[in-house]
This record gives structure tokens, sequence and C-alpha cells, in this order.
């Protein structure tokens, strides 16, 4: 099936047959009611946390920084672990590790998941960034999170974000129930 070329005879008829049609009336586009989290400064003026955290694993696999990361523990329902990778599941708290050492990263991180656990949170999101502007030239913080998440027994799952929410350079995190 092939497309009709319009002609200026085409054009000239549609102008007629539009000339008498007004635009519909419509109302002011409103603004959604959720607005979203407000972000987090990288650093704040607090010092780092007095506990130790996790520590560098020296002997963990580099991962490319476009590289999709995904890990679920035996128990979580598939159902679940697909909306956490559609990113259905929408994260309770966010924390932003851009531009932290990986020792300042490992003791926020503990204290993160420590206190979204004790707060009931069951989906939050880890930004650790792509890595691209590191001494090393691979991400890091990507290669440590992702052992430090699949060695913490509270972290059932967890998933590469939608790009809306970081694409590579983040994780939606499932939390086991307190």
């Amino acid at each position: 099936m092939t497309k009709k070329k319009i002609t200026g005879d085409d054009d000239d008829l549609f102008r007629r047959l539009m000339s008498d049609v007004k635009p519909l009336e419509t109302e002011p586009r409103t603004m959604p009611a959720k607005a979203r989290p407000a972000p987090r400064p990288r650093h704040d003026n607090q010092s780092a946390p007095t506990s130790p955290g996790f520590i560098e694993r020296e002997h963990a696999s580099d991962i490319d920084p476009e590289e999709a990361l995904f890990f679920a523990r035996s128990g979580p329902q598939q159902r679940l672990l697909r909306q956490l990778k559609r990113g259905e599941l929408r994260p309770e708290a966010r924390l932003d590790l851009h531009g932290h050492t990986i020792a300042e990263a490992g003791a926020r991180l503990s204290t993160f998941l420590t206190d979204a656990q004790g707060a009931g949170l069951r989906c939050v999101c880890i930004i650790h960034g792509k890595g691209y502007r590191s001494a090393e030239g691979h991400p890091a913080l990507k290669t440590q999170v992702n052992q430090w998440l699949r060695d913490t027994p509270t972290v059932l799952a967890f998933s590469s974000t939608r790009p809306r929410d970081g694409g590579m350079g983040a994780l939606y995190v499932l939390l086991r129930r307190p």
C-alpha cells in the first residue's frame, strides 16, 4: 500500500473545509498534586557518620559504566521483582553518593540502609553515578555498592533504575520488612 502524495488542490480543499472551524476552549493545565522530593546536597557540613560502615572490597570485579545491575535473593515473588525492574515500586527515600570517597560512601550507605529498614521503608534509591570522572577510569562507587548490597542480608533485591531516576547510575533497592 503506497501513500498518496498530497497536492496543492488537496491542501486548498482542506483549508476551505476547515475555514469555519474554531479551536476548542481548554482549561489551563494543572500541576500534579504530588511534587518530586527535593534533592539532597552532595556534601553537607556534618561530620562523617561514626559507624564504620562498609569497607572497600579490593577484589571486586570491575563493572562497565553503562552496565545494568540486577540481583535478587531467593524469596521475593517474581511479580515484585518485575515491578522493581520496571520502576513501578517508587522509592520512598534516596541516597546520593556522588562526590564521596569509598570510605564515606560505605559509612553513609550503611547508616542509610539501617535507618530505612528501621523506618519500615520497602523500596529506596541509591545514586552511585557512572564513574566517568573517577581517577581510576572505571566506576569505583558503582562496583563497591554492587558488592556491598549483595553482602547485606536486609537487601532482598536491587536493579538499575529507569532513565527518569538515574538510569545506570542508580539502583532501586528492595528491603526486607523489619
